[in-house]
């Protein structure tokens, strides 16, 4: 998020997109960057809006968050909050298993937002796959593109702001396959799906997902 977006329409953008299946969405965001000027009135927006999420199973009319998919699953997310608390993140919201009102029999984790988050982090490093939400602050001088490139992944992205020229040199250095600006559903069935990096090779979807169904054929001639 950059230092003139609206920090209340980013803040409900990434509670919609980062909570999605419990955080078990491959374009869910990791690492989440928010200019100091805009941390506060961010924080108390996502805190207000993630604290009304309420886990259960699904059948429930009135469950916003489900289980995480096995015991595997839990634990990573558990360890990976745990080892950012003790490196000096802090906990705005949730960081804990729940186990009340028979929870305790299924894989569910609080919707957790962390702030304070740090490169040496395994939060920072390692996709979560979980209800939890990282939050980076920078400064004015920080280079915003050098730190979200910083990553062996480069699937999906989201940009938040008002300048367009700041949103088109965003789009062009990002190194992801996936951009939103604004956007927090930037795919569609028309459009190429696919990431760069250590996010796959290759696009599904939109003309060049059909190329890869196709078999190419050479021929060479001499007359």
């Amino acid at each position: 998020m950059c230092s003139d977006a609206d920090p209340v329409h980013a803040a409900k953008g990434l509670a919609l997109v980062k909570f999605l299946n419990s955080g078990q969405a491959c374009i869910s965001p990791n690492r989440i960057y928010v200019h100091e000027q805009q941390e506060k009135t961010f924080l108390e927006e996502l805190s207000s809006r993630v604290s009304k999420l309420k886990a259960g199973p699904g059948i429930n009319k009135d469950s916003k968050i489900g289980p995480l998919i096995n015991e595997e699953a839990l634990e990573k997310v558990d360890q990976q909050v745990r080892d950012a608390i003790e490196k000096g993140a802090e906990v705005i919201t949730g960081g804990y298993r729940i186990k009340d009102n028979g929870l305790d029999q299924g894989h569910f984790y609080a919707p957790t937002i962390l702030n304070k988050v740090t490169p040496d982090m395994t939060i920072y490093r390692e996709e979560t796959f979980g209800p939890v939400a990282p939050v980076i602050t920078y400064r004015e001088g920080d280079d915003l593109l050098e730190m979200a490139n910083d990553t062996h992944y480069g699937l999906a992205s989201y940009v938040y702001t008002q300048n367009l020229g700041l949103a088109m040199k965003l789009f062009e250095g990002l190194n992801f396959g996936i951009v939103g600006i604004n956007d927090i559903n930037p795919t569609s069935a028309a459009a190429p799906f696919g990431g760069n990096k250590e996010s796959g090779i290759g696009r599904e979807g939109a003309s060049e997902g059909i190329h890869e169904y196709l078999e190419t054929k050479l021929g060479g001639f001499s007359i």
